[in-house]
């Protein structure tokens, strides 16, 4: 009983012992609580939170929340996150504490989401990526969307024909991406981390719908490596436009921009505006957009793009998560320069009568022809341009899962039309050349009599032609007066302008998720991709245009007075009376092709922090794309039937319909890709990688669009393009330098060689398809050095070397296939790929003034497979300068292309119609030396003229 009582007085005892020290621990501890949020006001999660002697850390919640206990009343912290600067802040107890984040500047703690299945930074990243901040965007005038990216090296630019249909290619692969409407190949171009559309075909890519504006963030470039394996079908690189989002403050922008575009007055008026801050519970909002006229430096007598877009997004951040919900509405209309003609092969310049200014597009005309296919009629203006419209809506939602687990999606669903209203190849006809007057009558309408070329606007004859029956059987031509221009450049030449209308209408779905695992030195991540595509792409209007050869061309009508071998005589009518005729017989204008493209995929990545130096990812992606659909093809008959109108005598409607085919594809191609790479950081200032990657894509639509013939669908064979990259980077920084260096070494297989040559029934027809092999060797440089406060550099340089390892083209000699040959070019340098491409932009700011100026040089580049001859390089300049008055306002100017210097991008080889449509590899070194030797013009396209922009920017 004693020893009882004993054992419970104790046990009192040590209970009131523990409450006395649980009373004094409690009353020496204090609560601390805080928001921690970027400078825009967004809620930062993740950031880490550690005291002095860094043994308690803490972590902020999805709404930038933390709390803690300390026993003292005060106490020091040091708040870091990936991209913003680590900061020390007193915090006291019983204070809410508001903690601003302030990003950090230098670019290898950037963080970015492009090409990685996790956000990192440049420096802990085995990716060569380049981005580009809101900063750099708005001291540019930019031309298109394109134009951003010649401030990332290793990809190569061409939007010298305006802001639509422009190329972008990277590390060589640039086989096939000449023309604007192949431009795009093996890139995939995102907005907002999904692809603008998830196809390309001829005549239809990303950058008809992608227009920057106010609204764009940044932009997140990685060229090549990951990009196999991180996006759908894009080997070659990925180029990420990031939208701006609201904040917990509102912040409104409207820049006003007045252009002089050229010496004679034509001008550019463009309207941005963007507005992003708090709805109400977490909501966030973003919207604006752009509206723009632009005549443009090579003024065609009417606007050559006109409209503009909107976009939009809300944002709901929620404890574990995050809502995106994005609209975009363009409707804009884009024309595009054509082949001016040019003089000197070694140092291309506008021929007599042109300058950089110069337009060889047709005036307004109103054109109706009949829809062969459907029915109907089509109607033609070339004002009208390329009209583009594009409808978007979409999600993209971030939740975490708990315990490391992360889920995201994004989806996007796309209304896609393109309307084109103008001329698709512009070339030099002779008055005494049969082939002329046959691709615009016919064998029939060849006869004995007399040409009569009137001008459209005047009524007055321009040049009086008779014809012949000669020994051969073919006519012979006289010319019996002729007061046309441009006679120097050809003799008795004239334009032939060639257009058609093409409709395209592509609804689209793209979808893409990933689940992701992150334990304490490893992420893991599978994922799946979705695309859908349904196609339905229409080209008619076979129309021939007769011009004069001069700045801004007059149409011109054709009469032919006399017997016609057809048997008719009298007066007819080659041309209608505005200068239009048709492109005789079966010419393959009139198609119709409707296509589903199914594309889904399977990926993986893996991120191992092996310690705190070595880093190793790898990764895979496995796809399948399905293409199936209908060809169909009007094959058309022409002749002394009457045409249309039933009457003989007007060549200008001839053609009618002989008979439709249909024929059917269903094609599938499997993929397989995949990327692995080591990062090695020596310290927190310099770090290595080496990275090997193959990528796989399947072939754009036009594969399968080229089998429209019943007699040919059976060489419908798409092949796999494959690439295989090994790069090494070297990233290192000081005080006043970032440093990226990266070699690479790359290998393009799989590249189709699609040609059309001249039918026996004056026709085209499409060979069988050949494929090439290139190699290229490189190393791509980026710098920025800041000298002082006030001055400071930006350069980055590609220097490359691009070789064809195998490739082989069809030689159509007599028209036909009967007596084609190959001709290799195995050994050759790669066409079209520039062995320098340098871009340096030194930045000067002093009080409320900066100016910088940037030079470009562009170097040479073979003209063709067969390296007949070289396209020089050449340098551009720009200056931008500026004042802000206060913090709100602030003006600028900026002067593209200051010595307006005539840098060629692309070129056509000599020769009329059938040359051209052959293409420029079948410029043979025979033809380049005779066409040397008698100065023959050739035509060109150069980097656009010089131009002059005032822009007041106003924040609020």
């Amino acid at each position: 009983m004693i020893i009882k009582s004993i054992q419970s007085i104790c046990k009192i005892g040590i209970l009131l012992i523990l409450l006395s020290l649980s009373q004094h621990v409690l009353a020496q501890t204090h609560a601390f609580l805080g928001t921690i949020v970027d400078e825009k006001g967004k809620h930062i999660t993740g950031a880490t939170i550690t005291n002095e002697k860094g043994d308690l850390v803490f972590f902020s919640d999805s709404e930038g929340n933390f709390s803690f206990r300390n026993a003292n009343a005060q106490v020091i912290v040091k708040v870091s996150y990936i991209g913003y600067k680590t900061q020390l802040f007193t915090l006291t107890s019983g204070k809410h504490a508001n903690i601003t984040l302030v990003e950090d500047i230098n670019k290898l703690d950037e963080v970015f989401v492009t090409g990685t299945f996790d956000k990192r930074t440049r420096m802990n990243a085995s990716v060569a990526i380049s981005t580009l901040d809101e900063s750099l965007i708005e001291n540019q005038v930019l031309t298109s969307a394109a134009d951003l990216l010649k401030n990332v090296p290793g990809v190569f630019v061409n939007s010298s024909l305006g802001e639509i249909r422009n190329s972008v290619a990277s590390r060589g692969i640039t086989a096939g991406t000449q023309d604007g409407s192949f431009g795009y190949e093996y890139v995939s171009m995102q907005e907002d981390n999904l692809p603008v559309t998830n196809t390309t075909y001829v005549n239809y890519g990303p950058d008809f719908f992608l227009r920057p504006d106010a609204t764009l963030f940044r932009l997140e470039a990685v060229r090549g490596g990951t990009a196999s394996i991180a996006a759908a079908n894009a080997p070659g690189g990925i180029f990420n436009y990031i939208s701006k989002t609201g904040g917990k403050t509102v912040e409104s922008e409207i820049r006003l921009k007045y252009g002089l575009m050229d010496g004679s007055g034509h001008s550019y008026a463009r309207v941005d505006a963007n507005t992003g801050g708090p709805i109400a519970n977490n909501w966030y909002y973003n919207v604006g957009g752009f509206y723009r006229y632009d005549q443009s430096g090579r003024f065609a007598g009417y606007p050559l793009n006109n409209g503009g877009q909107s976009k939009a997004n809300i944002v709901k951040e929620y404890a574990t998560g995050k809502l995106k919900f994005l609209f975009k509405y363009l409707n804009d209309k884009n024309g595009y320069v054509q082949f001016m003609p040019t003089t000197n092969y070694s140092n291309p310049k506008p021929a007599n009568g042109f300058d950089i200014n110069s337009s060889v597009l047709m005036p307004r005309v109103d054109y109706t022809s009949p829809n062969f296919i459907h029915g109907g009629e089509l109607n033609f203006n070339p004002s009208n341009l390329v009209k583009s419209d594009y409808r978007s809506a979409g999600l993209n939602w971030e939740q975490n899962l708990g315990d490391g687990w992360k889920f995201q999606n994004a989806l996007r669903f796309s209304k896609n039309n393109i309307l084109y209203n103008t001329p698709s190849t512009i070339t030099t006809i002779s008055a005494t050349d049969y082939v002329s007057y046959y691709l615009l009558t016919g064998l029939e309408g060849l006869g004995v009599g007399n040409y009569s070329y009137k001008n459209v606007n005047t009524g007055e004859e321009v040049m009086n032609v008779s014809s012949a029956i000669g020994s051969n059987g073919l006519p012979v031509y006289t010319v019996n007066n002729n007061n046309l221009p441009g006679q120097d450049l050809l003799e008795n030449g004239l334009f032939a302008i060639i257009f058609g209308s093409y409709q395209n209408k592509v609804n689209e779905i793209v979808e893409q998720f990933t689940i992701q695992k992150t334990t304490d030195n490893m992420t893991y991540t599978i994922g799946g991709y979705y695309g859908y595509s349904d196609v339905d792409r229409y080209s008619g209007i076979d129309g021939i245009a007769l011009g004069t050869i001069q700045n801004r061309p007059e149409l011109l009508s054709l009469t032919f007075t006399g017997t016609t071998l057809g048997g008719t005589t009298g007066e007819h009518m080659v041309t209608n009376a505005d200068g239009i005729g048709q492109a005789n017989g079966d010419n393959g204008t009139s198609l119709n092709f409707k296509a589903s493209q199914k594309q889904m995929a399977l990926f993986f990545g893996h991120t191992w922090n092996i310690d705190d130096e070595f880093t190793f990812d790898w990764g895979f992606r496995y796809e399948n794309v399905g293409v199936s659909g209908q060809n169909e093809r009007a094959y058309m008959k022409t002749g002394v039937q009457g045409g249309v109108d039933g009457n003989p005598n007007t060549f200008y409607d001839y053609n009618t319909v002989d008979r439709i085919t249909s024929v059917s594809f269903d094609r599938r191609l499997h993929s397989f890709s995949f990327s692995g790479a080591l990062n090695y950081m020596l310290n927190e200032n310099w770090a290595l990688y080496g990275r090997y990657s193959q990528g796989q894509k399947a072939p754009d639509l036009d594969v399968y669009f080229a089998a429209n013939r019943e007699e040919t669908i059976g060489l419908l064979n798409p092949q796999k393009r494959t690439t295989r990259q090994v790069e090494m980077g070297l990233k290192a920084r000081s005080e006043k330098i970032n440093l990226f260096v990266t070699p690479f070494y790359s290998i393009l297989s799989g590249v189709p060689n699609s040609q059309f040559l001249s039918s026996e029934d004056g026709g085209f027809y499409t060979p069988e398809m050949l494929y090439g092999k290139y190699r290229t060797v490189g190393v791509e440089l980026e710098m920025e050095y800041s000298l002082n406060s006030q001055l400071s550099i930006r350069g980055i340089a590609t220097f490359q070397r691009s070789k064809i390892v195998t490739l082989e083209s069809w030689a159509g000699n007599n028209p036909g296939p009967d007596d084609d040959t190959k001709i290799s070019f195995s050994g050759n340098e790669t066409d079209n790929t520039p062995r320098a491409i340098i871009n340096i932009s030194p930045t000067y700011s002093l009080n409320k003034w900066f100016t910088s100026a940037t030079w470009s040089y562009l170097g040479q580049r073979q003209a063709n497979v067969g390296n007949v001859f070289v396209l020089p390089g050449f340098s551009q300049f720009n200056l931008s300068a500026g004042y802000g008055f206060n913090e709100k306002i602030n003006l600028s100017l900026n002067v593209n292309n200051i010595f307006n210097n005539y840098g060629v991008m692309s070129w056509v080889r000599p020769g009329g119609i059938l040359e051209v449509i052959e293409g420029n590899n079948s410029f043979t070194s025979e033809q380049y030396e005779q066409a040397v030797s008698n100065s023959t013009p050739f035509s060109t396209i150069s980097i656009q003229p010089r131009a002059i922009y005032l822009t007041t920017t106003i924040k609020f």
